[in-house]
């Protein structure tokens, strides 16, 4: 299994170089505070690409100084051109954008996301084969400053990332994420560009191309660091949006999931399904009962000595899975080069206090869903708090 996992994050190097230009494009609303460095990135590529890479950032109608700020710096840049649109939402920026942009490659990353030198070629090279449509790159919390984002940095390198290496073997990706993605962009513009009906542009957009009997794969060297929420009540926001999101991009492709693609109908949606809606609603309900038996159990004790006491076989049973727990987090960070293993110290403590926070979203996403009715965005404030790695892909200064 580690084989297969490895061999399908290194596919681009089975694959020669793609050799030209590239366009990025970067939505931006009220993203004053990390718009230069997340250009800057950009800039500090390789040309290896074939190409000088072209930046576009499209500012969503900002009520700061987003468009402002990048054009003090960066007005004059023969790579940047900087665009001003009334706010339409991030779909509407990114649709501008594909208007905008001459490359048969776009690369889709969002404006608080500092890409790792080699990010942009390792992505084209996976275009030689024509069947790709889509690559999704590995997104990586960059601003470990306190226990949540480590939390967070976490779940990004052994459940997101894993699970996308293991989905690419099988064409199934189910989202390309807007901190980092490449798209082919003629498939794009024969699927509508990205769609505005939902919160997540991207997961819904990567469907649709799937639908459409095209190739998505993912390339762990791509690596793009950004920034995690920093507080409960803002992780809590994005979440919710997440997972509503990935809901109604789901519910849009109900029927691809029925009668489209073979991959499409048993793998991508039911895992959607299973492993993002179901499986966190039934883990609440075992740890809930898991806190009620072991509080039962110590009251029996208490009160009834000659009571059998504390059950051993569900404390063996819980203690098993805390050990899986560790199994999947140690196979992968030998998947990760360059990350720090010291954040794995920090995984025992993940399943008792941050889980209860995503099961605490996906039964807010899903009472929402089944009311029905608009849901808003909710916006972050940015920190600007994202650094660029010392060491390998994965370690920045906030370690």
């Amino acid at each position: 299994m580690l084989g297969l996992l490895e061999a399908s994050g290194r596919r681009g190097h089975e694959l020669p170089p793609v050799r030209t230009p590239l366009t990025v494009l970067v939505p931006a609303y009220n993203e004053a505070k990390v718009i230069n460095a997340t250009i800057l990135s950009l800039l500090s590529q390789p040309s290896g690409v074939g190409g000088e890479v072209r930046v576009l950032v499209i500012d969503d109608g900002s009520s700061d100084d987003t468009a402002a700020v990048a054009r003090a710096l960066y007005g004059g840049h023969p790579q940047v051109e900087i665009y001003s649109f009334p706010n339409g939402g991030k779909a509407s920026a990114l649709n501008h954008g594909l208007r905008l942009a001459q490359t048969e490659i776009v690369v889709v990353i969002d404006a608080d996301t500092v890409l790792v030198k080699g990010a942009l070629e390792h992505l084209a090279a996976h275009f030689a084969d024509p069947r790709v449509a889509a690559v999704a790159g590995n997104a990586k919390v960059g601003n470990r400053v306190n226990l949540l984002t480590r939390w967070q940095a976490l779940e990004y390198i052994t459940a997101q990332n894993v699970e996308r290496r293991a989905m690419a073997l099988l064409n199934c990706v189910s989202v390309v994420p807007g901190a980092i993605g490449a798209w082919r962009r003629e498939v794009l513009l024969s699927l509508g560009g990205f769609a505005s009906d939902t919160l997540a542009e991207d997961a819904d957009l990567t469907l649709r191309v799937l639908a459409a009997g095209h190739r998505v794969t993912y390339e762990q060297r791509a690596v793009a660091l950004t920034e995690a929420p920093d507080t409960v009540r803002g992780f809590l926001k994005q979440r919710f949006r997440w997972m509503y999101g990935v809901l109604q991009a789901t519910w849009k492709q109900r029927a691809a999931g029925l009668a489209g693609p073979r991959r499409m109908r048993w793998v991508t949606v039911p895992n959607v399904l299973i492993f993002q809606v179901l499986l966190p609603l039934i883990s609440a309900l075992l740890d809930a009962a898991m806190l009620l038996g072991l509080a039962w159990s110590l009251m029996q004790t208490r009160y009834h000595p000659d009571s059998p006491g504390l059950n051993e076989h569900v404390l063996f049973f819980y203690a098993l899975f805390v050990g899986i727990d560790l199994f999947a987090g140690v196979l992968a960070f030998a998947l990760e080069p360059g990350e720090r293993w010291s954040l794995l110290l920090w995984l025992p403590l993940q399943r008792f206090f941050y889980r209860q926070l995503l099961y605490l979203v996906a039964v807010r996403a899903l009472v929402a869903a089944l009311r029905g009715g608009a849901v808003g965005w909710g916006k972050l404030e940015r920190r600007g708090t994202v650094t660029l790695p010392l060491g390998g892909p994965g370690e920045s200064a906030a370690d």
